[in-house]
């Protein structure tokens, strides 16, 4: 039993060191003003990242990010909720179908599925190469397969039609029970699944530099441009990314429980 648990404690240990080390000595780099021949830092400086904040450049990639991942996020929760749910439910034939074309993005490379979206919107009656609405598109169909997989799991995990079938007798309607009964039970699946949307998102990089290249810089193109200029300011838009990723995963966590906390207690009260 102590043998076990030993193992246990290593392979725990092993694996934070694995994760906690690369983003420990990043964040050393980024505040050392040298290092080059010590185990440590000579000398400690926040220069970089006084640098780094004071760039209105790096400021507007962030918010530019932001603005494409969250818009594509939006629609992706909003549209898959309810595609997968009416299939789920009402054209269950059709899963396999929709399962099918949900995995197309996966098998897709990113260099090939840009230069596709690059011919087919560079011309013709709708324009929109060179845009934001091509980079949001794009972001859209990358992060389909992730939401598809969390809210159909989601509503096979609580058993979504023995709750409508029970919801309908007791005379609620089609849309009162969705929003009011499934929706509340399958929002913790929709929330990881828009977290893990979000962090591949964030850090997509391919289709934003095909698809909008210099005229819409994210941060991912704003940190591969300043990557050869300073490796210490370039481990300081690592740290603030992660810190950023960091935050905006928290919020969406604490909303969700917020959500669901509600919703316990409007059930309490009635």
């Amino acid at each position: 039993m102590k043998n076990k648990k030993w193992l246990s404690l290593l392979i725990v240990s092993a694996t934070l060191i694995y994760l906690v080390l690369p983003l420990a000595a990043t964040f050393m780099y980024s505040i050392a003003k040298e290092w080059s021949h010590t185990v440590l830092p000579i000398s400690y400086t926040l220069d970089w990242y006084k640098e780094l904040f004071t760039d209105l450049r790096f400021l507007s990639a962030v918010g530019r990010t932001l603005t494409v991942s969250v818009i594509a996020l939006v629609a992706s929760v909003v549209t898959m909720s309810v595609t997968v749910f009416v299939v789920y439910m009402y054209l269950p034939k059709l899963e396999r179908y929709l399962q099918a074309i949900t995995m197309i993005p996966f098998a897709v490379p990113g260099v090939v599925a840009a230069v596709g979206l690059i011919k087919v919107y560079s011309s013709g009656p709708i324009v929109l190469s060179g845009t934001i609405w091509i980079l949001v598109g794009a972001y859209y169909v990358l992060i389909i397969p992730y939401m598809y997989q969390g809210i159909r799991n989601s509503l096979r995990t609580i058993d979504a039609r023995r709750l409508m079938e029970a919801a309908e007798i007791l005379g609620a309607s089609k849309m009162k029970a969705f929003s009011r009964i499934i929706v509340p039970n399958i929002m913790n699946g929709i929330i990881i699944s828009a977290l893990l949307s979000f962090s591949i998102l964030i850090g997509e990089f391919v289709m934003a530099n095909f698809l909008v290249g210099g005229s819409y810089e994210t941060i991912q193109m704003y940190l591969m441009r300043r990557l050869n200029e300073n490796g210490h300011l370039s481990s300081a838009i690592v740290i603030a990314y992660f810190v950023i990723v960091l935050m905006i995963s928290w919020l969406m966590l604490k909303l969700g429980t917020r959500f669901n906390q509600k919703e316990v207690n409007k059930e309490n009260a009635a």
